[in-house]
């Protein structure tokens, strides 16, 4: 079953002020990844190619990285993810730059039920944080912060 997920966020900040965000993940001054709410995202050594970690019981390597603009992570796991998923910095003009971030990935086995009953609304969940945290870094606040629902406070609450 193949899966296409997007998520992407228009920001008032120029592609490399975007760019810089991606640098970040990882790092004790990341202001990408929503790691006050969220498994933060960490790695056996800086944000590179070929550096192996995740979040929670999500694993991959950077597949490949460049600098200010994209980084690519191959999934490890969790059995039945086959796939990547990354974050982009895409200038729109001078003054704007769509943040994207994009999962594909055939899921197999048990993942065919875990990703679209548990994985799916909290990955959603959590990329719609990270964007409201690369607004906030470049705007100073999210236009419209994201709300979780009431099935991903659920499922929060479950996994306590």
């Amino acid at each position: 079953m193949g899966v296409y997920n997007v998520h992407e966020r228009l920001l008032a900040a120029k592609q490399h002020e975007v760019g810089v965000l991606i640098d970040t993940l990882a790092s004790s001054d990341d202001e990408l990844w929503p790691r006050r709410d969220w498994p933060p995202m960490a790695f056996d050594r800086p944000l590179a190619a070929g550096a192996v970690g995740g979040h929670g019981p999500v694993r991959y390597t950077v597949a490949a990285y460049v600098p200010g603009t994209w980084v690519r992570f191959a999934f490890t796991g969790p059995r039945g993810f086959h796939g990547f998923h990354e974050y982009a910095a895409l200038a729109v003009d001078e003054e704007h730059t769509a943040l994207r971030h994009t999962l594909a990935m055939d899921n197999r086995g048990a993942a065919r039920l875990t990703w679209p009953l548990l994985f799916r609304p909290l990955h959603d969940a959590l990329l719609e944080d990270s964007l409201d945290s690369a607004e906030l870094a470049c705007a100073g606040r999210p236009a419209r912060p994201a709300r979780w629902s009431p099935y991903v406070r659920f499922l929060r609450r479950l996994a306590r």
